[in-house]
């Protein structure tokens, strides 16, 4: 008993340097002889929901929040938004690809100004259904950004969107410039209002 030491009392014995600081309550835990500083607990980081289909992305919006569809290409991305009442798939823009970093910051600034509550990637299948090198570009690059952004996704086949756009603009006599401004967003469209409409 005698070699207890209150809280508040230091030791007199020949230990005493041990345990002084500038708290004394603590320095019995951490004395100054002890290298470094005290380990902290890890940080936990949730990560973000990939939904499994685009039924189980609407459970986890919000009141009054969108989808943004997104057609990943080589050298550009194509953007779609949806209403707030999940029904329509409308057009909004092209980017011009980039880093990933830039890529990114378009997207996530996309999303503030937007109310983005969900994305929905194209994936481009082959036509037997398999998944090809296109498809591991589009999961990696959804993986990356999960990292960034805390907004659930899924994904959505793609296959064939591109065609059913290009036929649809031919249809409507669509020059050769026009058709290259806008493939890419109403492609997004396409992909994103089937996965509306699912």
């Amino acid at each position: 008993l005698d070699d207890e030491v209150g809280p508040d009392v230091l030791p007199t014995n020949s230990r005493a340097n041990e345990f002084r600081g500038p708290n004394r309550r603590n320095s019995r835990l951490f004395p100054t002889h002890c290298k470094g500083p005290p380990v902290r607990a890890r940080r936990t980081v949730t990560p973000v929901m990939i939904a499994r289909n685009p039924r189980e992305l609407k459970d986890s919006l919000n009141k009054d929040q969108r989808w943004l569809g997104i057609d990943m290409g080589t050298k550009t991305m194509g953007l779609a938004l949806s209403d707030v009442t999940l029904t329509i798939a409308t057009p909004l823009d092209t980017l011009r690809r980039g880093k990933f970093t830039h890529d990114a910051e378009s997207l996530q600034a996309i999303i503030v100004k937007e109310r983005v509550g969900g994305l929905v990637f194209g994936l481009p299948l082959n036509m037997d259904g398999s998944e090809g090198p296109r498809c591991q570009s589009v999961r990696q690059f959804s993986t990356n950004l999960a990292k960034r952004i805390d907004v659930p996704m899924t994904f959505w086949d793609e296959r064939l969107s591109t065609v059913a756009v290009t036929r649809t603009l031919l249809d409507a006599d669509a020059s050769r410039k026009r058709r290259s401004e806008v493939v890419d967003k109403m492609a997004a469209a396409f992909i994103l209002q089937g996965a509306l409409d699912s």
